[in-house]
């Protein structure tokens, strides 16, 4: 709805604008029985659902979709995922996600982990697409015991290569947050805001490369399995990938020059260092 106001002085004109936003959230559970991994509680609202296709495998993979068609400004979205004893879930989404241009609200997305003795959790949604003068802040809470294994990856692009999009301002603010047996063992925050493509540009920052991604693995063995994600990482011109350990986690930052080279070079490390196939929806 627009609404307009015109004083009857004639000095000025005040313009309000208020829209119906989309509100969504998603609540479900993984129980592992009898091998396998089934659903457990399911709660949607709004415009967030989930969606669970046959799998073959013993573990779970839900796909979560956002029946607005996107984030826009003033957007508010809320995940909640927990896996239970034992579980093994994969969740990921059906197709990158745009964050649309805002005239000044942020829209919101925040996502809960919640994860069992001896679960398996892999958090796995396709890139993050900016628009110009897009306005994103977003949160990952993660909650595991000292014997749960959690994979994180997260992809942004900024700007639609197709339109040679530069994203002259916006806002995109990253945070994550992991607890291990109830201690915080992985703070990270990225904000970015203003002149997004010319913050990119600096060779501090990205080098002038438009494709960021961060693969976050905490595990018992993670720390032992540096070399072998390093074997398995790719670094081109058009992509630079690096790893480190410490602390039973494993960080992997890929940086690259658009969606296409960073999935050539993330992809098949995903496949290999996870020892499973990408989520089928990723292929579609």
């Amino acid at each position: 709805m627009y609404v307009s106001a015109w004083p009857s002085d004639g000095l000025a004109r005040t313009t309000s604008l208020t829209r119906q936003r989309a509100i969504g959230r998603v609540a479900f559970s993984a129980q592992y029985f009898s091998g396998y991994t089934k659903p457990g509680r399911i709660s949607e609202s709004g415009s967030m659902r989930v969606r669970m296709p046959r799998h073959d495998g013993k573990g779970l993979e839900a796909v979560l979709v956002n029946t607005a068609g996107g984030i826009a400004c003033g957007d508010h979205f809320s995940i909640a995922v927990a896996a239970g004893p034992d579980a093994f879930v994969t969740v990921a989404t059906p197709a990158a996600e745009k964050v649309y241009r805002s005239d000044g609200p942020v829209a919101e997305v925040s996502v809960d982990l919640t994860l069992g003795p001896g679960s398996r959790m892999d958090w796995m949604p396709q890139e993050t697409l900016l628009f110009d003068q897009a306005r994103l802040a977003r949160k990952l809470c993660a909650a595991m015991p000292d014997d749960a294994s959690l994979s994180v990856f997260e992809a942004v692009v900024f700007g639609r290569a197709a339109r040679r999009e530069v994203i002259t301002d916006g806002l995109f603010e990253d945070r994550w947050r992991i607890q291990r047996g109830g201690r915080l063992i992985y703070a990270d925050t990225l904000k970015l805001s203003g002149p997004i493509s010319e913050l990119l540009a600096r060779p501090s920052v990205a080098g002038g490369r438009h494709a960021l991604a961060t693969f976050l693995h905490v595990a018992p063995d993670a720390e032992a399995r540096l070399e072998e994600a390093r074997q398995y990482l790719v670094s081109t011109d058009e992509c630079e990938a690096a790893a480190s350990a410490w602390n039973g986690m494993l960080a992997v930052r890929f940086c690259a020059a658009g969606v296409e080279a960073l999935r050539r070079s993330a992809c098949p490390f995903l496949v290999s260092f996870r020892h499973a196939p990408l989520p089928r929806v990723w292929l579609s």
